[in-house]
């Protein structure tokens, strides 16, 4: 991805983290979540694949471009709805990362592919795709895990925890077993890698 402005692209995605309304506090500064999330992702890209191409770079910054402007509330409380509000949103946040990749001189070509890696095709089969799925799953279990699993029973976490972990390669596993976890989430983990 060698035409086309990255920087101009990466402001423009983080542009638009930047109105989310939802500010979360980082080493006690207040700052929107979805630019807390989106340098996550783009910090595990660092080290789940160091020399990422641009458009894999985009898509992890892009993963959840705006949002917060369609939340889970708008869709049936049941696992249906969510599926179809996952499907929208990728949908979504594809077209929206691709369209700014064209603003920022990119060719038609790697702006889809950028969409393409966003809409997650081809996983386990496209090794983009599955770095991006392994980022997204770092950063669930680094970020949002130990608060994710005080909302929701054991059973149901422990399940969670066995369909992330199969969404992952080897080497995601090797990374997520790095995360720095509280007692109660490792233990979580431990008993979900050992069969619930």
């Amino acid at each position: 991805m060698d035409q086309g402005d990255y920087g101009k692209a990466v402001r423009l995605i983080d542009e638009a983290h930047t109105q989310d309304p939802k500010k979360i506090e980082v080493e006690g500064e207040e700052i929107p979540y979805e630019l807390h999330y989106s340098q996550k992702m783009s910090n595990y890209l660092e080290k789940r694949a160091p020399n990422a191409p641009d458009n894999l770079r985009l898509a992890i910054r892009a993963q959840h471009l705006r949002r917060w402007e369609v939340p889970r509330e708008s869709y049936p409380m049941n696992k249906v709805g969510y599926h179809a509000w996952r499907t929208f949103l990728k949908k979504r946040q594809a077209d929206m990362a691709s369209q700014i990749c064209l603003e920022c001189g990119f060719p038609e070509g790697e702006a889809n592919r950028v969409a393409a890696l966003i809409r997650k095709e081809d996983l386990k089969k496209d090794e983009e795709t599955q770095i991006l799925e392994d980022v997204a799953c770092l950063v669930f279990l680094d970020d949002q895990f130990e608060e994710f699993e005080k909302q929701h029973d054991e059973d149901k976490i422990i399940r969670i925890l066995q369909k992330t972990w199969v969404k992952m390669s080897d080497r995601g596993h090797e990374l997520a077993l790095e995360i720095s976890m509280s007692d109660r989430a490792r233990s979580l983990v431990e008993k979900a890698l050992s069969g619930g």
